[in-house]
């Protein structure tokens, strides 16, 4: 915002101070956005002139809020308007003490006040004032960030008795405005933001409220949850980077001679991810103000049934009241309760923004996390340990998971298993620095090891125990924190709803909250019964080799239907793009499990290969649709492509038969 804006201080806003916009007119002309919420913004040097415009005033809209949000009384003035100059200058005339001096911020508009994309009147903040109040006269006045008309209003209401009330935010409702909101939402992840969009089709009003908690070092992200900035996009972009490691390797054989000293920058990589990152905190900022969204950067936290306190990083306290709620918080990683866990160990939360390498790591968790960071981290060329406790990708597919494994090792990754660290101790400074971690095995045996990061990925924690859910009621799993929901994601407060990561037993995953926050809003606010199907979800690990599956995991189909009524098809597999390499020969396999008292209907999929989610989708919707082992095999594969191997499936795992494949 610029130094201009403190709470209690009577200032004007000073060209030099409004930092942001004035970063927003170089974007323009450089072809870089920065502002509180990114960190680059490109813009084509040919843009439509109303198109850019639009960005102007899409950048004026927020800064408007924000400095509406910002102080107690905002005063917008001109200084050649004479009921301006009164609005400046006489907070005590007509003789009544308003007695909010020391909280009036004073904003001008007028030449050289803002940037020069603003024309040189101050025509278009004018105009983006105007529209926002509805209303064409100078000056306009907001008291807690509502707008009560010219300077003449706060003496009205003072008058009348009602200003102070107003100030404390004690105004009394009337029956056709019992509640601020008709809906907020507290959580600005993919789910979240997809509900609050959503319901504002029908009508309604929204607040969505989102506040990022520093992590033990300090790491921070902009909207969007954990998808955007710490979890999906990073991830799969980082796991490129090091595939694209191994296709320089590659494409030798295919006649391209590579420079043998290429080198990877971890700083150029993370900062171009970042980069990436902000342009899509920033369109998510924009896609809540042209839905007409409220955003307020501020946690949130029940203090009433239907009340809820918000403070900012500047400790900035406002309430807001709402019919209907949605918790859609998330979860943040979870740490080892150790010494120096907090203090040494970085996170999924800190990695993709971590500005140096790594270096020699020690991941902790045998998670899909886990595994992934492992992963990529290893084919970048870094020197990278996994120390499992038990079993990998609990939940998962076992075999899967032991041939993922079994990959990674074979590539470098080296796992300790049945181990878990006891203590973190710093030997050495430095980005990276050295830490020496002490491990136990389950039979008592300790371990020293020296690295210079460690990274835990043991598990995530749902973000709900701080939230005020004991104020109206809301249960939740002791143990976990997650909350339980009925088939339409409300709790057992009627008109409090959760969805995405938070919720007890159901899928973690973006596209299922984005899902179910959709359909949830449509059920709440249109004419919609349709809910949300937690069933035959499709997921990808994103492994060096990745690994894509739909439907029933094998051990979960022998529980449900038991061995002897299920048939599991399966086979090796080499994608051809791979043979001139001459890599990795039989280690794709493709599995699908059957049920033999349903037309053997496909109740599970499972493939490792590259581009395994590309290839999971489209069956995805297949096996939706109740797809048979008869359709696969009356369906004409593609050639060659590894989809094409589940068209060819014949060996089933009760046979015994060979299942290695040779040539195309």
């Amino acid at each position: 915002m610029g130094n201009s804006v403190k709470k209690g201080k009577a200032v004007f806003v000073e060209p030099t101070q409004v930092k942001s916009l004035q970063l927003y007119k170089a974007a323009i002309e450089n072809q870089h956005i920065k502002s509180p919420e990114i960190t680059r913004f490109r813009m084509e040097e040919d843009m439509d002139s109303e198109w850019k415009r639009n960005q102007e005033k899409t950048v004026l809209r927020m800064k408007l809020e924000e400095y509406i949000g910002n102080s107690d009384v905002v005063v917008f003035s001109k200084t050649t308007c004479g009921k301006c100059t009164k609005s400046r200058d006489s907070n005590h005339r007509e003789g009544v003490d308003i007695g909010v001096k020391d909280k009036i911020t004073l904003f001008n508009v007028k030449l050289g006040q803002w940037p020069t994309f603003v024309n040189e009147n101050g025509q278009m903040f004018e105009e983006v004032l105007c529209e926002h109040v509805m209303e064409t006269a100078l000056p306009s006045v907001f008291v807690k960030e509502k707008f009560i008309g010219e300077y003449d209003g706060i003496i009205k209401l003072s008058k009348e008795g009602l200003f102070q009330k107003l100030l404390e935010g004690k105004e009394e409702k009337t029956s056709d405005n019992a509640y601020d909101y008709d809906l907020i939402v507290i959580g600005g992840g993919s789910g979240g933001l997809a509900a609050s969009k959503e319901a504002t089709q029908y009508g309604k009003k929204v607040l969505v409220l989102d506040y990022v908690t520093p992590s033990p070092l300090g790491t921070q992200w902009g909207l969007g949850g954990t998808c955007v900035n710490v979890g999906c996009i990073p991830k799969k972009l980082m796991h490129q980077a090091a595939l694209l490691k191994q296709a320089l390797k590659d494409c030798q054989k295919f006649g391209w001679q590579v420079d043998s000293n290429i080198q990877h920058s971890w700083e150029t990589m993370t900062e171009s991810i970042q980069s990436y990152i902000g342009s899509l905190n920033w369109n998510y900022r924009v896609s809540l103000l042209e839905k007409e969204v409220k955003y307020e950067n501020g946690y949130g936290e029940f203090v009433e049934p239907h009340k809820i306190k918000t403070t900012n990083s500047r400790g900035k306290v406002k309430y807001f009241t709402a019919e209907k709620f949605i918790i859609a918080t998330g979860e943040r990683p979870r740490y080892l309760g150790i010494n120096g866990d907090k203090e040494y160990c970085i996170t999924s939360d800190d990695l993709f923004s971590l500005p140096y390498c790594p270096g020699k790591t020690l991941v902790v968790g045998a998670s899909y996390v886990a595994l992934e960071c492992a992963g990529f981290l290893a084919g970048l060329g870094l020197d990278v340990t996994v120390m499992v406790r038990s079993i990998l990708l609990r939940g998962f597919d076992q075999q899967m998971a032991t041939k993922i494994g079994d990959h990674m090792e074979e590539h470098g990754v080296k796992f300790i298993r049945q181990f878990v660290p006891t203590k973190i101790e710093q030997i050495e400074a430095g980005t990276p620095g050295k830490l020496l971690v002490t491990s136990q095995s389950t039979d008592g045996t300790e371990i020293t090891e020296e690295y210079n990061t460690v990274l835990l990925a043991i598990g995530r924690d749902a973000c709900t125990r701080r939230i005020g859910l004991e104020i109206p009621g809301v249960k939740i799993n002791e143990k976990t924190g997650k909350i339980p929901v009925n088939d339409e994601e409300q709790t057992n407060v009627p008109y409090i709803y959760a969805i995405g990561d938070v919720l007890e037993d159901k899928i973690e995953l973006t596209p299922v909250a984005i899902q179910a926050g959709r359909l949830l809003a449509r059920r709440l606010y249109g004419d919609s019964k349709l809910k949300c199907d937690y069933v035959n979800v499709p997921t990808t690990v994103f492994t060096p080799l990745e690994y894509g599956a739909c439907g029933l995991s094998e051990e979960n189909a022998i529980l449900k239907y038991g061995e002897e009524n299920i048939e599991v098809y399966h086979s090796y597999f080499w994608p051809l793009e791979w043979t001139v390499p001459a890599r990795d020969n039989n280690k794709c396999y493709a599995k699908i499990i059957c049920n033999l008292k349903d037309n053997e209907k496909v109740i599970g999929f499972h493939v490792l290969a590259p581009n395994a989610g590309e290839i999971t989708q489209g069956f995805a919707a297949a096996i939706k649709c109740g797809l048979t082992k008869d359709q696969l095999d009356y369906t004409i594969g593609i050639h060659p492509v590894c989809a094409e191997i589940f068209t060819t499936l014949t060996v089933t795992k009760r046979s015994g038969g060979n299942i290695l494949q040779s040539g195309c």
